[in-house]
């Protein structure tokens, strides 16, 4: 789940983060009158949408008068922005942040990560913050530190004296400061349960402060019964219709660019199933995980989100059978084919258990679905399908 840049900031302050005053506005209006809350001669109007590179699509401006204040927030609400996190349809700007302006110093990136390979919480720190990390890691990487925090001892002075140092930090109190910074933000990773928090730029102000300017944080949807807090901070309008939908039901789905539609039990699998069509010369028009406690319901609500999109032009059910018993699944899919109308070829492959009774239920029925013994026989036939060959 992501949040928005104002919210993260709204969280990062309840530990002690340093960032910026600023006011949220949904109109013009809104956005000259929080500016003149804030005061000031300076101020930064930020476009408020679920990506990054706002700043490079237009939706980042700096603002020296009222009058340029409601002139970027005139020309930056109702804009589409397109960057490189949004893909080319964009995102329609709803929310603006008005922020005061500092007079910045240096700017520095501050991230939180867990490193799956050492199973440590690791923090990522460059003493180039206001440009993508990815680039500095592939032109200069040496510019980069990581520092991992050992579970049993959690976070320590050493390692805020560290990440301070290893940025090119010398003065004692910002030092200090930057190391009070970094606990903070590793208590709230752990806390609310991130997944992400990015911090860039964090800076250093003229007046010796440290500050987070910007700020991405994502969070653990599989966490967020413990963090009622952070569930409502989302914004349905950031996010897809159909995977709003789909979270009702207990499915997890996601949208895609392909024609094929994917029915699939585990999240391991889901992926795998996408890669082998891709690798026959198809494309996945979704992700969808019906997890292992799917009923004939809930299958029949997949096929539903499946079916809305346009593009699909042919199913893949591929299931195996653990918790999630084939013939559950085999009764799910010619419900939802009976009551839907399924138009589209449906390829069908089932292994695990009660893989016979699954495959016996499918065969009785008078539905015309395409059998496949295993995966790879699945990909070839549901994409000859898709392409109307089949």
């Amino acid at each position: 789940m992501n949040v928005h840049e104002y919210q993260a900031k709204s969280l990062m302050r309840e530990y002690g983060i340093s960032v910026l005053r600023g006011e949220v506005a949904k109109t013009v209006d809104e956005a000259v009158e929080g500016a003149k809350k804030l005061g000031g001669s300076v101020w930064v109007v930020k476009a408020q949408i679920h990506a990054g590179g706002r700043g490079k699509a237009g939706g980042v401006k700096l603002a020296k008068s009222l009058d340029e204040v409601k002139q970027y927030a005139s020309e930056i609400l109702g804009a589409t922005l397109v960057t490189h996190q949004t893909g080319p349809e964009g995102k329609k700007v709803l929310t603006l942040l008005i922020e005061e302006g500092c007079e910045i110093d240096h700017e520095y990136y501050a991230g939180l990560v867990l490193d799956r390979a050492t199973g440590k919480i690791t923090f990522m720190a460059s003493s180039e913050g206001g440009v993508e990390i990815e680039k500095v890691a592939e032109e200069t990487p040496e510019k980069i530190i990581k520092v991992a925090v050992d579970p049993s001892a959690g976070f320590t002075p050493f390692i805020g004296r560290k990440l301070a140092y290893g940025i090119g930090l010398k003065d004692k109190e910002q030092i200090k400061k930057a190391s009070k910074f970094f606990h903070g933000l590793y208590n709230m990773y752990v806390e609310k349960d991130c997944t992400i928090a990015e911090i860039n730029p964090m800076v250093t102000t003229k007046a010796g402060e440290v500050i987070a300017l910007d700020a991405k944080l994502n969070f653990d949807d599989n966490a967020l019964f413990r963090n009622a807090d952070v569930e409502e901070l989302r914004d349905p309008t950031e996010e897809s219709a159909k995977e709003l939908e789909a979270a009702q039901y207990g499915l997890s789905y996601i949208e895609l660019d392909g024609n094929i539609g994917c029915l699939v039990n585990g999240a391991g699998l889901a992926m795998g199933t996408m890669d082998i069509i891709k690798l026959h010369g198809g494309e996945p028009a979704n992700f969808l995980d019906v997890g292992g406690g799917a009923t004939k319901e809930t299958v029949e609500k997949a096929f539903t989100i499946i079916l809305s999109d346009p593009n699909v032009k042919a199913i893949l059910v591929n299931i195996f059978g653990g918790i999630m018993k084939c013939d559950i699944i085999a009764e799910g899919v010619i419900a939802a084919a009976k009551s839907l109308g399924v138009k589209v070829p449906l390829v069908v492959r089932l292994e695990g258990t009660n893989v016979a009774l699954g495959k016996k239920i499918l065969n009785e029925s008078d539905l015309d679905i395409i059998a496949a013994e295993d995966l790879a026989d699945a990909a070839a036939k549901v994409v000859t399908a898709a392409k109307g060959e089949a």
